[in-house]
């Protein structure tokens, strides 16, 4: 088993990944990335995460396109932000957007106060469906090649891999759109796009495991992003300590709050605040593989008391994970599909 957990954390046979929102993502001067949250692939290009990120807000645009900004900034900013935006926005008339050149963190407070104010949508959901922002997974490596494979590395251009010296990593970049999010249950299911086949097949996947484990399952790990940043992958061992009918209201501005609800596991064991999206694997004996049998969700916080006071005193010492149970169905319709080359309608 040791050499499958330690599959499990290696860049060349992991199925683990990152996804972030970028702007100018077919522009590399002015690209930056945003909203990064963990993933993993399950196969065929289907990527599973959580739904959570999708209805935050980003607290600045990056980017416009200046037909989004004269419909629907413009007509609502009073003179004085007009002349703040046209300062701080520049335009190229080559692209046809507005493009964010300013740092100074007065001008950006009041950028996302405006924004806030006319209730501008900067979702990333709503940016990803106005092709403001698009999502892509992250695939890096120490060398310059993807998957030492020099063919599949002919593929990237500079718009989808670029050296970053400082992280001693090589970044390709695969375009994902969203299928469905089930926010109920915090996952989301995404899908690669415009990318070549041979590229998605060579991608490291995992099977799904839709058990309901019990509390006395031993081969339970968490496999997340390693502790000190975004780069490298750990293992853990996890404990399922028991088990939840969850419900809790996330706030959304736009769309109206909804609830998490449903089936969880309460999980003791470390994991790391920006963890959310990292598969919970269990090892099976039969196949002798790893397989992914729910999704981490949110961080679990307990109420303590010290010195008689509850009042803040939040400890998180344990996390809420998905059973992968609870959208069997679903999901397997989307991978039956998947497999046979279709797409659901």
């Amino acid at each position: 088993m040791l050499n499958k957990q330690l599959e499990l954390t290696n860049e060349q046979t992991s199925p683990l990944f990152r996804i972030m929102w970028i702007f100018n993502a077919d522009e590399p001067a002015r690209r930056q990335f945003e909203n990064n949250i963990c993933a993993f692939h399950i196969g065929n290009g289907l990527i599973l995460s959580v739904a959570h990120n999708l209805k935050t807000e980003a607290k600045n645009l990056k980017s416009i396109d200046e037909s989004l900004f004269s419909d629907s900034v413009l007509p609502f900013l009073n003179p004085e932000q007009i002349l703040l935006f046209n300062r701080c926005y520049s335009v190229d008339v080559s692209t046809n957007k507005r493009y964010l050149n300013t740092s100074n963190p007065n001008d950006l407070q009041l950028i996302g106060a405006a924004l806030q104010q006319i209730n501008f949508d900067t979702r990333w959901l709503t940016l990803s469906e106005k092709k403001s922002c698009l999502p892509h997974l992250i695939v890096q490596f120490k060398n310059d090649q993807f998957y030492n494979d020099g063919q599949l590395t002919s593929h990237f251009n500079p718009t989808s891999y670029f050296h970053e010296p400082i992280l001693n990593r090589h970044t390709f970049l695969l375009e994902v759109e969203l299928v469905e999010a089930f926010y109920q249950e915090d996952i989301a299911l995404y899908r690669i796009i415009n990318t070549e086949q041979n590229i998605i097949d060579r991608l490291p996947k995992i099977e799904i495991d839709f058990s309901i484990l019990n509390d006395a399952q031993k081969n339970y790990y968490c496999l997340q992003s390693s502790p000190g940043g975004s780069l490298g992958r750990l293992l853990n061992k996890a404990q399922i300590e028991g088990y939840l009918d969850h419900h809790a209201t996330f706030a959304d501005r736009f769309g109206g709050d909804f609830t998490f609800e449903g089936m969880r596991y309460l999980i003791q064991g470390y994991f790391r605040f920006g963890s959310s999206g990292a598969p919970y694997v269990v090892f099976d004996s039969n196949s002798g593989n790893f397989k992914v049998n729910a999704i981490q969700s949110e961080a679990c916080p307990i109420q303590l008391s010290i010195s008689n006071n509850k009042e803040g005193n939040f400890q998180y010492i344990n996390a809420l994970a998905t059973p992968l149970s609870i959208i069997q169905s679903r999901l397997q319709s989307y991978i039956f599909l998947s497999a046979s080359g279709k797409k659901e309608n």
